[in-house]
């Protein structure tokens, strides 16, 4: 077992190869880090370390992990808010010293910001299975396919149109994650083919059949965030293979599921949201998944 260094929300095992993350558990923790709960990040995954003064009487110990490096990071493409960096130790002041102790000890094991970004990701991804609601849709992953599921009482009339969503990883390029803590916030898969998906084209996420848009309490960061995570690490681990057709579709649902979609469905036709011919096709393919 390496060195400890003990801070608020988590502790750092400093390892010959690695630094490993655990983070405590507690109603101050922040929610991210309690999913989370560990992060080892080899000295490889590392582009530079660096010791600044904190808030409050507080040092900060962080770690920048390099571009590619780390799934979460780069799902998260810059939008965490300070307080929610995993790679931030938050200690007292007066132990400032110890921190850059730590530090100057590390900066000669690290990458460095130059050369290519690694092939693969350093750092492990959330582990799928992984769900959660967003405004408009349940949201899944079982490692293999993401799927949405729509709520009649969020999803919009185009994406009630489409049908429930069911995308296999050999079809998506990646995820576009948009923070709930800013405006239009959203989780969007990037198709291979966008022309195989009904309304892909559309201009907002919640017009779009490959996105689930995020509400005040649906999608938190603490949720959406490791899903797009896990999504990406699967999709670097598994390249997709050559000639696998598209494959996006609802999925069986219970009678009373069904009942409940049919009736929103008659409400959008009363509205003249739907048309008769989309009424008429949309509720045959709802009857059909019974």
């Amino acid at each position: 077992m390496g060195d400890v260094l003990a801070g608020f929300h988590a502790a750092w095992e400093f390892e010959p190869d690695s630094v490993h993350i655990r983070f405590e558990r507690g109603i101050r923790t922040p929610k991210l880090f309690q999913v989370l709960g560990e992060r080892r990040i080899p000295h490889e995954a590392i582009a530079a370390v660096t010791v600044v003064p904190g808030k409050r009487g507080t040092v900060v110990l962080h770690l920048v992990p390099r571009t590619g490096a780390d799934p979460l990071m780069e799902a998260a493409a810059g939008q965490l808010k300070e307080s929610c960096d995993p790679y931030r130790l938050v200690l007292p002041a007066k132990r400032e010293t110890l921190a850059e102790y730590y530090a100057d000890e590390l900066r000669p094991l690290v990458f460095g910001t130059d050369g290519d970004a690694p092939d693969r990701y350093l750092v492990a991804a959330p582990e799928a299975p992984m769900q959660f609601k967003a405004y408009d849709g349940k949201a899944a992953f079982d490692g293999k396919t993401v799927s949405f599921r729509w709520f009649w009482t969020g999803a919009s009339s185009a994406k009630w149109k489409a049908g429930d969503q069911s995308f296999l990883l050999s079809d998506l390029t990646g995820v576009e994650w948009r923070s709930p803590e800013l405006f239009e916030g959203h989780l969007r898969l990037l198709h291979r083919d966008p022309s195989g998906v009904p309304g892909v084209q559309a201009a907002g996420a919640d017009q779009d059949p490959a996105s689930v848009v995020f509400g005040l309490g649906y999608g938190p960061v603490h949720e959406s965030l490791p899903f797009a995570a896990s999504v990406l690490g699967a999709l670097r681990s598994s390249p997709p293979p050559a000639g696998v057709p598209a494959a996006v579709g609802a999925a069986r649902r219970d009678p009373g599921d069904i009942a409940d979609r049919i009736r929103h469905l008659g409400e959008l036709h009363k509205a003249g949201l739907v048309t008769d011919e989309e009424f008429t096709a949309k509720k045959a393919q709802l009857l059909a998944e019974l």
